[in-house]
């Protein structure tokens, strides 16, 4: 059946590439970008199929104006992907106040305005599919990405809630959970060169020499693959709530993992004596 989706940064990388796959095997799309220039080829290519929208996510009013004139335009929304964001890079000491509520304001807040204003639309059809991207960043973390970790475990905890708040009303949630995935000239990005950047404190400059030398260095994934891949998961039936995207992170989330789960036992007697007993006083 014929889908009508809803993507927030359509622009360029992983979300103009899951606009341009839904459009091509027939659905419909209202891409979203803060510059519609940029959208103007697939206005050209699809013609009435996708709906270009200004937006930027921070903007609460505009999020749900451009959800509502798609609801309007297409007469239903199927697919709500959350793909706007970006990385904010620095040691948690070089962040300004200023920085780290923008990373905020961006991947998290941007978030919950799209999923506020389109969910009393999915709940009065009783279907649809929230798609969260949040990143392998998500579940853990490095040196340096402290704004972006946080601004990612946060979405991560807010869509698991989401899940169980929505399912009775027919609604899916999936946090899509990338690796590195190829920038337009096909390296795996490194955001170390390419994020948003603090202002360094020479305190960390050796570890930045250190993250600079490993960073890239994970095989870079096709964005025209995972773009085939999530239209087979807004397709299947019973979508999972996390999934990962790409190759390589899975043996480092395995382990990382593995390692909570020991220290959790190794400190078991000391969490014992935590809980106390109020009857013995």
């Amino acid at each position: 059946m014929q889908k009508v989706w809803f993507v927030t940064g359509s622009s360029r990388g992983l979300g103009r590439n899951f606009v341009e796959a839904a459009l091509a095997r027939g659905d419909k799309v209202a891409a979203t970008a803060r510059n519609t220039a940029s959208l103007r080829a697939l206005a050209d290519t699809y013609g009435d199929a996708v709906l270009p929208l200004e937006m930027d996510v921070t903007d609460r009013a505009t999020v749900f104006e451009s959800v509502k004139r798609a609801k309007e335009h297409f007469g239903r929304l199927d697919v709500i992907v959350n793909n706007a964001g970006y990385a904010q890079v620095g040691a948690v000491e070089e962040l300004t106040e200023q920085e780290l509520r923008d990373q905020l304001e961006t991947n998290l807040f941007g978030a919950v305005w799209v999923v506020q204003a389109a969910l009393p639309y999915l709940r009065e059809q009783r279907s649809g599919h929230i798609i969260q991207l949040s990143s392998a960043a998500g579940v853990i973390a490095m040196p340096l990405g402290g704004a972006y970790h946080a601004s990612k475990w946060a979405l991560e905890g807010l869509n698991e809630a989401l899940a169980g708040e929505v399912a009775e009303f027919g609604v899916k949630v999936t946090i899509i959970e990338p690796g590195g995935f190829a920038t337009r000239d096909g390296n795996n990005p490194d955001p170390l060169a390419n994020g948003h950047m603090a202002k360094p404190d020479p305190a960390y400059d050796g570890l930045r020499q250190h993250l600079g030398a490993m960073a890239g260095k994970m095989p870079a994934g096709d964005p025209a693959a995972a773009a085939q891949a999530l239209l087979k998961l807004v397709d299947s039936a019973n979508p999972p709530v996390r999934v990962l995207f790409g190759k390589g992170f899975h043996p480092l989330i395995e382990r990382a993992y593995a390692d909570r789960l020991k220290t959790w036992a190794d400190w078991q007697d000391l969490s014992i004596e935590a809980h106390g007993n109020l009857e013995a006083r």
